[in-house]
């Protein structure tokens, strides 16, 4: 059953029973089956995980506790050990693992798009920086405590998305994905503002962030959050139908009654009731609510009814079985739960976009085409022609639009530059700061500006460079200006490379550590996903993938850390350039001389790939090959920024859609999106030496805090165009 049947499927419901065809009767005894070896898993689960655990209380004598057997509740220690831990734990993870199903067949309905997340909505982000207000700025030190902030945090989130995605076009399905992103972007990075300046606040939230049934102890707090799951699971409910009728498309939904925007923000409300209060319980879960639409989607198709069902009991069984596996494979610690999710969830959305379902599931492999206003169409604005530059026997060919550009872009970074040598904690005349760059006046002055200032301004110069140029031939090559070497695991591999020269050499791992690691993880997405070719969007995916895998990982790694070293290690995972200077900037720049040029040639002929592959064959241009020397060249870039400043976000977004809108939709713009993302980095740099007094605040995390409304600006600014 295909997405435009589901409607008919629905109505037919009401209509007196008919024969129903072959393929509609072994799709109703698939769903059958489904149902049945999930309900017999999960009680099986549900009775593993009333048995296991601390107590030394076996299954025996939790049925007597259970069937109140010889007065079996009688017993003080049977009684706290059953009644007050295990079965209040299992119950709380049969209800959030439920509760994030549901939260993901409804939000992959909503979008049509079986890779949505629940944490889309900036429910995690909103969760986390409330439980971080609570601790960093009301000392809040209670689980109770830490579940009113995560829910508030998590209601305020969801409740700017679904003002930014109904302000224009009606909340479509684009505007709440963006608007999630944007929001919990900028969200993330007050957080890490938060932490950063707090070690205590960051201790307590290493923790809680991994995710985690430990912390319920008694039936307290279910039962101040059951209502609002009971809500959340209502309003579900009540949107299932609504939502069939929306699988038509809007204007055949408005035919039947309905009316799209009620129902977007219907569901949006229940997802935020439900995921909220999931976090508010157990932490951040990702990738559940993926894992659980896609399995019950496999199972019963896209009738929205089964599905939302189905997933609800995927989504209980997979975070029991978790739950039950976080008890017992590190005794007598507990694993983070979010980590057991994250092996089972990451190979889940490989199999995706590796599964010849795929294009029934919604996916291809082909990434859609950037439509967005004139950049998206060239034809509307004809190029300006090009200037031509002699000198006896030499011509060369410049584009008129793209070197004033250029022009301007070199004249505002010199201008940066200059701010930032000028700008810091110490007091520092221009005058005193031009004399010390030349080496002149007092010895501090020098010392200062030369050794320091400089040095890290070059350090910046170099990684922005990279990440700019990076991004442009990524978004290039994926067609879509939401691709950033991130998504192939760049960030994560590099750190991850990192921390392990860390531990092996006991001292902050070298600059090349983070090239290797982004090679490595490339070089993994890539063989999994089954090469290049035609597959640039199943890379992509691939590399989200990956990279969560990863994340979980470095996260479980952090929190096993001391705190000190830990909060120093977060700093540079958050993206700093504190202590950088010409010897780890001197590698990256002469990277630049090397790559830069390489990138030069290929994007003459990536330009081509805009069009088509059979298009790009027949004006002599090698897809294949062109893809592959591509996405090396920008892995190089990316990992070589890593390994100066750490994983940095947004200036990879950023760089490229800045310099493409000077330069004109008419080239790939590989030097202007250099000199932006040099730009970029310098400017945060500055800001966050100078933001507060006294505390410096990492470059990675101001370009995130800045990033979400210039995503929105981006995607959402232009009329009528939410992409």
């Amino acid at each position: 059953m295909t997405l435009s049947q589901v409607g008919t499927a629905e109505a037919a419901d009401a209509d007196p029973p008919a024969p129903a065809p072959p393929a509609a009767e072994r799709s109703r005894r698939t769903s059958r089956a489904a149902v049945g070896g999930i309900l017999a898993a999960l009680l099986a689960l549900t009775a593993l995980s009333l048995s296991v655990g601390a107590g030394e209380v076996g299954p025996g004598r939790v049925l007597d506790y259970l069937l109140d057997t010889d007065g079996a509740r009688a017993d003080s220690r049977l009684a706290l050990v059953v009644g007050d831990l295990r079965l209040p734990r299992t119950l709380t993870a049969l209800l959030v693992g439920a509760a994030l199903g549901v939260a993901g067949a409804q939000l992959q309905s909503v979008t049509r798009n079986p890779l949505a997340e629940t944490g889309l909505l900036g429910v995690n982000a909103g969760a986390s920086l409330g439980v971080v207000l609570g601790i960093a700025v009301l000392g809040v030190q209670t689980s109770y405590g830490y579940l009113a902030f995560a829910f508030g945090g998590a209601v305020l989130a969801s409740g700017l998305v679904l003002a930014i995605a109904g302000s224009r076009g009606g909340g479509s399905p684009m505007r709440l994905v963006l608007g999630g992103s944007a929001v919990g972007a900028t969200f993330g990075g007050l957080t890490g503002v938060l932490i950063v300046n707090s070690p205590e606040a960051y201790d307590r939230y290493r923790v809680w962030v991994l995710g985690s049934l430990a912390g319920v102890e008694g039936w307290t707090t279910l039962r101040q959050l059951a209502p609002v799951l009971g809500v959340g699971f209502l309003v579900a409910l009540l949107t299932t139908r609504p939502l069939s009728a929306l699988a038509l498309g809007d204007d055949l939904a408005r035919g039947l009654g309905h009316r799209p925007g009620a129902v977007r923000a219907s569901v949006a409300l229940a997802v935020t009731l439900l995921t909220a209060s999931a976090v508010a319980l157990a932490g951040p879960i990702s990738f559940l609510g993926l894992l659980a639409g896609f399995l019950a989607r496999a199972a019963a198709g896209p009738k929205v009814g089964r599905l939302t069902l189905l997933a609800g009991l995927v989504g209980a069984t997979v975070l029991t079985g978790a739950d039950v596996l976080a008890r017992v494979v590190a005794r007598p610690f507990e694993a983070p739960v979010s980590v057991i999710v994250a092996l089972i969830g990451a190979p889940t959305l490989i199999a995706i976009v590796r599964s010849r379902r795929t294009a029934a599931l919604g996916l291809t492999d082909t990434a859609p085409a950037e439509t967005s206003g004139r950049h998206g169409h060239p034809e509307e604005q004809p190029p300006r022609p090009d200037l031509v530059v002699r000198r006896g026997a030499l011509s060369v060919l410049l584009p008129r639009r793209s070197a004033l550009a250029a022009l301007g872009l070199a004249a505002v970074l010199l201008a940066a530059v200059v701010v930032s040598a000028h700008a810091g904690q110490s007091e520092l005349g221009l005058g005193r700061t031009f004399q010390a760059v030349f080496g002149y006046g007092e010895r501090l002055d020098v010392l200062l500006v030369q050794k320091f200032r400089l040095g890290r301004i070059v350090a910046g110069l170099a990684a922005g460079a990279a990440l700019g140029l990076a991004g442009c031939l990524t978004q290039t090559l994926a067609r879509n200006r939401l691709a950033t070497p991130e998504l192939l695991g760049v960030n994560d591999g590099a750190t991850a490379a990192v921390l392990i020269s860390v531990t092996a050499s006991g001292a902050f791992g070298a600059w090349w550590a983070g090239p290797v690691g982004a090679l490595v993880a490339v070089a993994v997405v890539t063989l999994v996903s089954g090469g290049l070719g035609a597959r640039g969007y199943r890379v992509l995916v691939v590399g989200l993938a990956m990279s969560a895998l990863a994340s979980a990982v470095i996260q479980v790694a952090m929190a096993r850390r001391s705190l000190s070293s830990a909060s120093s290690l977060y700093v540079w995972t958050s993206g700093s350039l504190n202590g950088r200077d010409y010897e780890v900037a001197t590698p990256v720049l002469i990277g630049l001389a090397v790559l830069v040029p390489l990138a030069l040639v290929v994007a003459r002929r990536l330009a081509v790939l805009r069009f088509d592959d059979n298009v790009a064959s027949s004006l002599g241009v090698d897809p294949g090959r062109v893809r592959l020397a591509c996405l090396l060249l920008a892995v190089a870039l990316a990992g070589l920024a890593v390994g100066v400043c750490g994983p940095v976000g947004f200036v990879a977004l950023a760089a490229p859609v800045v310099a493409g809108r000077l330069a004109g939709p008419a080239r790939v713009p590989v030097v202007g999106s250099a000199l932006v993302g040099a730009v970029l980095i310098v400017l945060a740099d500055t800001l966050g030496r100078v933001l507060i007094s006294g505390v410096e605040i990492p470059v990675g995390i101001v370009t995130t805090v800045l990033g979400g409304p210039f995503l929105l600006w981006v995607l959402l600014g232009r009329k009528g165009n939410p992409a």
